[in-house]
């Protein structure tokens, strides 16, 4: 590989890390309506479903959240990542 490409190289890493992040969702700390309105609501709701016994879709409780997917995944790209820097490295010092 050309050194005149390594820029080109790096920039276009650089734009397709950011195009990624582009579509990473936001967290807004605001809610639409109080917290008191929405538990009573639920509340409400809870109340007639059990009094009438109609069996309706509800979600499901899934207990703790699973975090091993995504501590697999950051530790495969930190590997790699870590892999490209002794490439890197080596490379150097063997005058490539």
């Amino acid at each position: 590989m050309s050194s005149a490409r390594r820029p080109l190289l790096t920039a276009t890493a650089a734009a397709t890390l950011l195009g990624a992040l582009w579509f990473v969702p936001s967290a807004n700390a605001t809610q639409d309506s109080g917290a008191r309105e929405q538990s009573t609501e639920v509340d409400a709701a809870a109340a007639v479903h059990s009094a009438t016994g109609v069996d309706g879709t509800r979600l499901a409780d899934t207990g703790s959240f699973d975090s091993t997917p995504y501590v697999v995944g950051g530790t495969l790209f930190l590997t790699v990542g870590a892999g490209f820097v002794v490439y890197s490295v080596r490379r150097e010092r063997l005058g490539f």
